[in-house]
């Protein structure tokens, strides 16, 4: 499968670099990519794509391989459906512009799954942590191990059998 990012998508709308410069969102999203992109994304190939001009090429660094590539005098849509349609994996898009995934849908001959943006914001869990059963609930955590037999205990010495 390969995921397209569609860069400053993420980045302007992610709470902890919106307000940074651009060379600053940048490097922030491709280290948090190379450094979770597998625990956030799965095992995929992953190309970050952003508007103008820039370098281009793959880093190994970190646990997960990212591609950047600069759409140069285009937007990076064009660019993002020119990748898309090319694939012959299914496709991972993570933005949140609908006319993006849909122009992308309907140029690619593969399946097209979106994510949203906010699954990389700095404050993500990891997608296998969101999916885990052992969390505890909400109204329990905070609480000492045993609260329940001590309600229960007040509830005899101070309610009436009328209120209970």
């Amino acid at each position: 499968m390969l995921c397209l990012v569609d860069g400053y998508n993420v980045t302007k709308g992610d709470p902890s670099t919106r307000d940074s410069s651009l060379q600053d969102q940048r490097e922030v999203l491709l280290t948090r990519l190379r450094a979770r992109g597998r625990e956030l994304l799965g095992q995929k190939d992953i190309i970050v794509v952003f508007d103008g001009v820039g370098g281009m090429g793959i880093s190994r660094a970190g646990s997960a391989p990212v591609d950047v590539r600069f759409s140069r005098d285009r937007p990076a849509d064009d660019l993002i459906v020119e990748i898309a349609a090319a694939s012959k994996h299914k496709v991972l898009l993570v933005t949140s512009d609908r006319e993006l995934v849909a122009r992308v849908r309907i140029h690619c001959a593969h399946a097209v799954q979106q994510l949203g943006r906010e699954v990389l914001f700095e404050a993500s869990a990891p997608v296998r942590a969101r999916r885990s059963s052992t969390r505890y609930p909400a109204r329990t955590v905070g609480m000492p191990k045993g609260h329940n037999k001590v309600t229960e205990e007040l509830k005899g010495i101070w309610l009436t059998d009328d209120e209970e």
